[in-house]
Order: structure tokens, then C-alpha cells, then sequence
């Protein structure tokens, strides 16, 4: 048995053990967010980020974004965080907000070409959060093959991912946070490394489950591109 109902106290209870095993072991775990189902590794481990590009089907380009289970990772793993940035996070964490800044150069990691960015966010799924509560910083991109849509259940990722994942959280069908959003869409992804500039702008990178006017709304219209 690989996939685990939380929603079962038994079952939650193993799954979240194996979870915790595999990610210690280097492994994949599939978990849900408020967006999509996303495939975890541990952000510190080289060869389990590898895992889960070869996972998806990508290479060392497409590195991926990394889940902090609270504030305080943020500033751990961010180099310097602009005050539109802090005012983002106040209003979109734990949410569907992905944030690209500077990493912190002292960090012992590989992600892939990531040219010393990182691109950071907090789920708002008590499953994703309770996990990164105990295993600290994932590295999660959506759990499916590249070029197939993500998943918005664990069987879904279970069809795509099969045995390359050692442990499936399955907790329902995703999503529902968003009720607006169209099925399958991610996060919004911004990058504000230009942001650290005093007359450098944001930029969205994908338009997600959070609408640019709410950013435009956050940071200015004439702060963004």
C-alpha cells in the first residue's frame, strides 16, 4: 500500500509516518495543496530533487519551487525581502502565492539552474503544513508528468508518477479554496528579485489562482510589469 486516505485517523497517522521516512530517506512523497497535488522532496538533498525532476520528465532548468511551513523559513532561506513583498505575504500566505526572491548564498543546496534564486511559498493545506511543520523546507512542483495537466487527486498522480513516488497523502480533491479559478491552475507565481532595487518592479511570472488586480491591488499597478 502506497496511497493513504487522511481522512481515515488510520491511515493518516501511517501515511504521514512512511511520509516522513521517505523524505528522510531521499524518497518522493505526493501531497495535497490548496492549488494542485504536488510531488515532494527534500529540498536539501540533491540526489531527491533529482528523483523529482526525473520524475516529471524535466531537466536541471526547470528547477523547483521550494514550501516553508511558516514566516520564519522565509527569512531563513530569502537573502533580503522587500517591504511589497512583506506585505504580500501578509495578505496571500498560506495561499496560492509563489514568490521568486534572492537565496541566501550560505544555503547548502542544488536545486538546479536557479541562477541563486528560489521561488517560495506556504500551502494553506493542513496536510502540506503539518508535514513541512516536521521535515522543514520540500521542494514541490505539481505532481504530474510535464505536459499532462496537474492533478487534483492522488489517483491522478498515482496514474502519471507510479512507482517513482514511495508515499500518496491522499486528501480529496484539490482546489476548492479557489472557487474562481479555473480547474487545475496553480499558483500565481511573481518574481520580485528586481524588487530590492528602489525603482525595480514585479513581475508576474504565471498568472494563477491569485488574479493580478489582487497583486496590482497589494503592490501598485506602477510597481508591477
Amino acid at each position: 500500500m502506497r496511497l493513504y486516505d487522511t481522512t481515515v485517523p488510520a491511515e493518516l497517522l501511517a501515511g504521514m509516518r512512511l511520509a516522513r521516512g521517505a523524505i528522510g530517506r531521499g524518497e518522493l512523497v505526493v501531497i495535497p495543496t490548496d492549488t494542485v497535488y504536488g510531488v515532494a522532496a527534500d529540498a536539501f538533498s540533491p540526489t531527491a530533487v533529482g528523483r523529482l525532476l526525473d520524475a516529471k520528465g524535466r531537466g536541471r532548468t526547470a528547477p523547483p519551487p521550494v514550501l516553508v511551513p511558516g514566516l520564519q523559513t522565509l527569512d531563513a532561506l530569502a537573502e533580503s525581502i522587500p517591504d511589497a513583498v512583506r506585505a504580500l505575504v501578509a495578505e496571500f500566505w498560506p495561499g496560492g502565492l509563489t514568490i521568486i526572491l534572492r537565496a541566501r548564498p550560505t544555503l547548502d543546496w542544488d536545486l538546479g539552474e536557479t541562477r541563486g534564486t528560489v521561488a517560495l511559498r506556504m500551502p494553506s493545506d493542513t496536510i502540506a503544513l503539518e508535514l513541512l511543520s516536521e521535515t522543514g523546507p520540500l521542494a514541490v512542483s505539481s505532481a504530474n508528468k510535464t505536459g499532462l495537466p496537474a492533478a487534483t487527486t492522488a489517483t491522478e498522480a498515482e496514474e502519471m508518477l507510479g512507482d517513482s513516488v514511495a508515499v500518496y497523502l491522499d486528501g480529496g480533491p484539490v482546489g476548492a479554496a479557489y472557487p474562481d479559478a479555473e480547474a487545475r491552475v496553480g499558483s500565481t507565481i511573481v518574481d520580485a528579485t528586481a524588487m530590492e532595487h528602489s525603482d525595480g518592479k514585479l513581475r508576474i511570472v504565471r498568472h494563477g489562482v491569485i488574479p493580478d488586480e489582487q497583486i496590482h491591488r497589494i503592490v501598485g499597478v506602477d510597481r508591477c510589469e
